[in-house]
Order: structure tokens, then sequence, then C-alpha cells
């Protein structure tokens, strides 16, 4: 895997961005997040070696702008030569998330038609409501490869209806000492939508907040991610 951001900072968008680790994190740096700015990394996935060679070897799967949003507003005008690096290496793979799915068909390139092979799209929803509003806009865009990430998950969420055409269902809790409890009933029920439907389905992470069989716990950060893997529910 690589990791290219080729912008930084991002804008709270809706309830799931209230303790953004982003955010959280520049605040303790000093650094003002709604302020976007191309990175130094902008040209990652097309820079070579003195051989001539791709520094991302072929084959890898390219997280994209994972501490911003690539479809957000302020980049305008620098996606289309974004979009141009993702064509020029299709033997990547190249993978964003999005709350911003509304805007999608705005940013898309000319020959995007059904979608690029090499580019997968998760649409990201913390609720109902946000599920209800972006899925509904997600089930009908021409996108090659769709994934659905409900994380942080802060209240049960029906999918009923959203899973056709999607690959990969990702559930994690928030990560905070403020955090909204994350209910493991909430996870198992979406879980067996995905079973139903025959669709992939992740648990992530458990929140620093957790419920299980009606007890709550409180959970080191360190330990969201070893925790849920722990649960075995894969599938």
């Amino acid at each position: 895997m690589a990791m290219w951001n080729p912008w930084r900072g991002c804008h709270k968008k809706s309830e799931g961005c209230k303790y953004c680790y982003i955010h959280k994190g520049d605040s303790r740096r000093g650094i003002d997040t709604n302020k976007i700015v191309k990175t130094k990394n902008f040209y990652a996935p097309i820079e070579k070696n003195k051989s001539g060679e791709y520094k991302i070897k072929p084959g890898k799967t390219v997280y994209l702008c994972f501490s911003t949003d690539f479809l957000l507003e302020d980049a305008d005008k620098w996606r289309d030569e974004c979009f141009d690096m993702i064509r020029e290496r299709s033997d990547l793979h190249f993978l964003f998330l999005t709350k911003r799915i509304e805007r999608f068909t705005d940013c898309i390139p000319k020959d995007w038609k059904d979608g690029y092979e090499n580019v997968t799209v998760g649409c990201t929803v913390e609720n109902q409501e946000t599920a209800d509003y972006r899925l509904s806009i997600f089930k009908d865009l021409p996108i090659k490869h769709k994934n659905i990430i409900c994380q942080p998950l802060i209240e049960e969420i029906d999918l009923t209806g959203y899973l056709d055409g999607i690959e990969l269902v990702v559930v994690g809790g928030e990560s905070d000492k403020n955090a909204r409890f994350l209910d493991y009933e909430w996870v198992l029920k979406i879980r067996e939508a995905c079973k139903e439907s025959n669709t992939h389905f992740n648990f992530r992470q458990c929140g620093t907040h957790f419920i299980k069989d009606g007890k709550k716990y409180t959970l080191k950060v360190k330990d969201l991610c070893s925790q849920a893997r722990k649960a075995n529910i894969d599938f």
C-alpha cells in the first residue's frame, strides 16, 4: 500500500467529523485545518527514481486523500491533474473515501464514462440521515468499485436497499475521550445485511466507548483495531 495526499486540510462536513483526528492533531500543532494547501507530494504517483522507474511500484493500492477529502470544493483546481496521474498509473489501484458524494458528477473527468477500473470510491456515512442522503446518490453513480464506510458509526443504521453493487462495507467506532458509544448490536446488524446480500464486511475498529451485551466499556485507542479483529466477524 501507499499513501497519497496531494493536498492537506479539510472542513468538517457532518456529525461524523465532530472528533476528527486530523483536526485534533492539527490543533495540537497550531495548524489551521481549514486552510487547504497543495502538498509537496502532489506528484507522488508519477515520481521516478534515477533509473527512470516509478517510485511507487506497480500493483500497489494507493490510499488517496485519507487525511482530507478528494471531492473537497477547495481542491477543484487541482483534481483534474490528479485524474491525469490516476489515468497514467493504470497499474496502480486508487482508493478514496468521501463525505461529499453529492459533488461526484461535478468532479469526474470527461472520459470517466462508467468509471475507471483502477479506482474504488468509498462513501462515508455515520448515521441513518447521512446514509439515506448519501447512499441514495451513491447507488446510481457510474463507479466500477464501490465501498460503504460506516465509520465512525454513531447510531444504528439500516443499509437495506443500498448494498447492490457494493464490494465492501467497513464499520468502525469513534476514537476520542468524548466519543459517542458504539453498540456491538449495530455492528452485527450491518454484518447480517452484508451476509444476506453477499457483500464483504470488515469490522475495522471498536469505539473508545463500546457497548456489548448491554455492558459499557472504555478502551484505549491503541486497542481499538485489535479488539475488533478479536471479534473475528469479518465476512
